[in-house]
């Protein structure tokens, strides 16, 4: 279904301010080292004829970028299809298309004084583009990410073959955790063999792909162990060495709580170990990274030593640093990295400290962390923070603020209320076991700057999952809803039943809310009946509220996403073919836009959110507009 609701339509047009010629590069990203993009452009066969093609607007752009499509048809003549000059939008229907590979489509881009360069259209040949993968026997495609591994100015990803993954609460062997390097005609780059030393999990598998030392190539970052095996067949450390545990008995029966750790850097464009050194910090003492956090216990079986995190961040303002993470529930350690000249050299460490049952000697920052992360600058000084579930490192690698709020499964970072200055932020926490004492409220919002509390509900309630997004115009800013009580707006008021999808969201169809991803598809918030809508379906082999990678990654500014098909053969990309009256520059040229397709990977992955407000009736700060 590519059409929208009939008696929807009308009420999603009213009242959304037409954005045509919005530009949304920040200042500050204006002095980070970005990546160059391409025009990012496809054509997407439609199912009564024709292709829907769509481009990214970029905020280089002059004012007077005109835009025009080309086909090619298979004798090789070409049709100018567009009669006028493309000015105000970035998308096109082309009803004269024809039937899947009966055509191809060249965007000319004229900027108005005389530079005209052309891109070819990626021209897919289902409704969906398929990317075939080698999935070994047995496993399944999990996390991805993006980059230019090979720096020819296109995205390729990175994808985590995961084989009996287990979380770190449970004993027993896992698979060997597998990163392979593909384009998106399916071609494989490289692969690495992370081995039998590093178990395999969504806690413990975190791996980074940016473009770290500014050369143009994006590099791959992780932690590695004895008998690691890089894209060229190299192995990092002793190749035979088995450190796990293997006696079915213990506790930590599977697990790897001796030996030596790595982290690695690794070349995009073959996988090559290009430097390791090693992991900080170590996982020493095991029994020393209990706290309040979560239940409030402790453990010596290899629990709470090995939950791991990652993130990039410009922690100067212009260059990107790797921050490796390691604990949540007690003891918090962030180690900051940089890679520069072929020598990845450490940073900072924030250490939130080691502590004992009962806890009463505990950092104000141990047990504030959660199984996601986020990146932004929330002080305003042009440099990045890391967001920690409940407490905020500052760039410098000092403890920004906490709120308190303990550990928790789901943050939201953006700028939920845009009549509020600065980001807020939205929490989630556990209250269970030992901790239901402190009544922490299950769900709250704050002030990201400062960690001050705006509003809150359901003291001492474990709300499991919560989700932040503009999904209803009647209300200013984003809308917030997960555990007790419904949609909530500004104020923490109830204003509808909530939603029954809290875990992704995404940018669809035609205006400026957002959609809902879960079972069946992706769904539009009915807001005059108070319920979802499906709107577009889809059937894969994985999650749509866990997909391997969702957010704006070909096109024009919405939002895409990618699934494994049911058969694990290949990879399903999604893109939507619903017009638009908006047009935005690529969400890539946020900053924090960005890095949140970086970390999304890391543990329960969570969608990524501007650091400016995208969303129904928006107006755009001096600071992003366009010179």
């Amino acid at each position: 279904m590519n059409s929208l609701p009939e008696h929807l339509a009308p009420r999603w047009l009213a009242g959304c301010l037409p954005l045509a010629c919005l530009a949304l590069a920040s200042l500050s990203a204006q002095a980070r080292q970005m990546e160059t993009l391409n025009r990012g452009a496809i054509a997407v066969p439609l199912p009564d004829g024709g292709y829907y093609l769509s481009w990214r607007w970029l905020s280089n752009d002059p004012p007077e970028t005109v835009f025009h499509l080309d086909r090619l048809d298979s004798s090789g003549v070409r049709i100018r299809v567009n009669d006028q000059p493309i000015r105000e939008l970035t998308w096109f229907r082309d009803s004269a298309g024809g039937e899947p590979g009966q055509a191809s489509y060249e965007l000319v881009v004229d900027d108005g004084h005389g530079k005209v360069a052309s891109e070819a259209v990626h021209t897919w040949q289902k409704a969906y583009h398929a990317i075939p993968v080698q999935c070994l026997p047995g496993y399944r495609m999990g996390d991805a990410s993006l980059g230019d591994l090979d720096g020819d100015g296109d995205f390729e990803l990175v994808i985590h073959q995961t084989n009996q993954a287990r979380d770190n609460s449970h004993s027993g062997l896992t698979g060997r955790p597998i990163l392979d390097a593909y384009e998106f005609d399916g071609t494989l780059l490289w692969r690495l063999d992370l081995g039998i030393n590093i178990r395999d999990g969504e806690h413990y598998t975190q791996f980074m792909v940016y473009d770290l030392d500014g050369d143009g190539a994006a590099e791959v970052v992780c932690k590695t162990a004895d008998g690691s095996i890089d894209g060229l067949g190299q192995v990092i450390g002793e190749a035979d060495r088995d450190w796990r545990e293997l006696d079915p008995q213990a506790k930590s029966y599977g697990r790897i709580l001796s030996g030596p750790e790595y982290l690695t850097v690794f070349r995009g464009r073959d996988g090559k170990a290009l430097a390791s050194v090693d992991f900080f910090p170590n996982r020493y003492p095991i029994d020393g990274w209990g706290g309040i956090g979560g239940n409030g216990n402790n453990d010596a079986y290899g629990n709470r030593c090995d939950r791991f995190m990652a993130c990039v961040a410009y922690l100067d303002g212009e260059r990107p640093s790797v921050v490796m993470c390691r604990g949540v529930y007690g003891r918090i350690v962030l180690t900051a990295w940089d890679w520069r000249d072929n020598q990845l050299t450490r940073r900072w460490v924030f250490d939130s400290g080691i502590d004992y049952p009962p806890f009463t000697q505990a950092s104000a920052f141990s047990g504030m962390g959660g199984h996601s992360l986020s990146v932004g600058d929330v002080d305003h000084d042009g440099r990045d923070e890391v967001v920690y579930q409940a407490m905020t490192v500052d760039d410098d690698g000092k403890g920004l603020y906490t709120t308190g709020r303990r550990h928790g499964d789901a943050m939201h970072l953006g700028d939920l209320y845009p009549d509020r200055p600065g980001l807020e932020l939205m929490l989630i926490s556990e209250n269970e076991g030992h901790t239901v004492r402190f009544q922490t409220p299950g769900m709250g919002v704050h002030d990201a700057a400062t960690g001050a509390l705006i509003w809150s509900h359901s003291p001492g309630v474990d709300v499991g999952s919560g989700m932040a997004a503009d999904i209803d115009p009647l209300s200013p800013g984003y809308e917030v809803w997960g555990g007790p009580g419904g949609l909530r707006n500004a104020s923490g008021e109830e204003l509808a039943p909530a939603p029954r999808h809290s875990r992704w969201a995404i940018w669809w169809d035609g205006d400026l809310l957002r959609e809902l991803t879960g079972r069946g598809g992706i769904f539009k918030w009915d807001w005059t009946k108070g319920q979802e809508v499906l709107i577009q379906p889809i059937r894969s082999g994985g999650s749509m509220e866990r997909p391997c990678l969702a957010g704006d990654i070909l096109g024009d500014w919405r939002e895409e996403i990618i699934l494994p098909a049911p058969d694990q053969s290949h990879l399903q990309l999604y893109s939507t073919t619903i017009p638009t009256t908006h047009r935005l520059t690529s969400l890539l040229e946020d900053p924090q836009y960005r890095l949140a397709i970086a970390w999304q990977n890391v543990v329960y992955n969570k969608p990524p959110h501007p650091s400016f407000y995208l969303g129904h009736g928006m107006s755009l700060p001096e600071a992003q507009s366009k010179p």
